[in-house]
This record gives C-alpha cells, structure tokens and sequence, in this order.
C-alpha cells in the first residue's frame, strides 16, 4: 500500500503544491502597504477577468484588499465501470497524472490531489476556467473520467486570487 501511495499519490502532490511559475490565469491579491498603483493594478486584474467572462467582487479585511474570483471545485467520485484489470489501471493511472500534470501545466487546474479512504469522493480538481460548463468539459476528458472509472461532480468555489495553502 506503501508503494502504492509513492507511486500514484506523490506526482499529485507535487504538481498541485508547486507554485506554476508560467501558470498564465493567476493573479496576486494586494497586500498591506501597497503603494496607490496596486490599486490600479488590481482594477486592471479585475477589468481582464471580466472581459475574459470569469465572476470576481472584491473583499476587504482590514487593510488588505482581497480579489475573489470563482473557481469550480471537481469532486472526482466512484465512476460505474471499476473492472480494469490491474495492467489496464495502471496505464489509466498514468493517463490520468498526465492529464492533471496538463492541465495544471496550461493553467486550467490551479489544485488537485486524492481523498484518502475508500470513500465515493476519490479526489479533487480546481478548475481555473470562466464558465463551469468548460470547466465540467475539461473535467470529462480525464482518461480515467472516459473509461468510467472516476465521474465528474463540478461546484463553484470562491477564493482570493494569488492565495496558496499553508
């Protein structure tokens, strides 16, 4: 089981905690202290994002303000076709880390992992994406999504541009 989680689990790990230094959608929120110009800054964020079609509002907590935009939260579940035998979920396996390591890569997944358990929710994806009916087409050509064994339940989520878990 140890193994398994080496092999299958780490790559995600890596990739969704990784800063995307060429990640082209993300935006950094402004900070205390910033001088007049983040403000145009953040209106020139803001005014992109809305252009593009993505739902933002702004959110001020002391002397931060915070950019908010929406994102949709892939809940990744027990798909119906689970009878792969071992060599055809491995290949699925690696397709499928492929394919997040892809999307995370262009910009469009910004957070991913697996649930550990053996629950109906097998794992996350946050899809950077304006509308969450291109979110939800991305989401369903994961190779694991096609093949039946994962299947797609797509939420909108908000959270602060630029933020990273601690």
């Amino acid at each position: 089981m140890r193994k398994l989680i080496y092999i299958f689990v780490l790559p995600l790990l890596l990739v969704s905690c990784n800063e995307l230094p060429k990640q082209k959608r993300g935006y950094p929120r402004v900070e205390k202290g910033v001088e007049e110009r983040s403000k145009i800054n953040i209106d020139s964020v803001e005014n992109d994002l809305k252009q593009k079609g993505y739902q933002t509002f702004r959110y001020k907590a002391d002397d931060t303000t915070y950019l908010m935009q929406q994102y949709y939260m892939v809940f990744l579940k027990t798909g119906e076709n689970r009878s792969q035998d071992s060599t055809e979920l491995a290949r699925l396996q690696k397709e499928h880390l492929a394919y997040l390591s892809k999307m995370a890569s262009e910009g469009y997944a910004s957070l991913m992992g697996p649930f550990g358990g053996n629950g109906e929710i097998r794992g996350i994806a946050v899809y950077n994406t304006a509308t969450l009916e291109e979110a939800d087409s991305l989401a369903r050509q994961d190779p694991m999504v096609k093949a039946g064994r994962l299947e797609v339940e797509v939420n909108p989520w908000w959270t602060a541009k630029g933020g990273k878990l601690n």
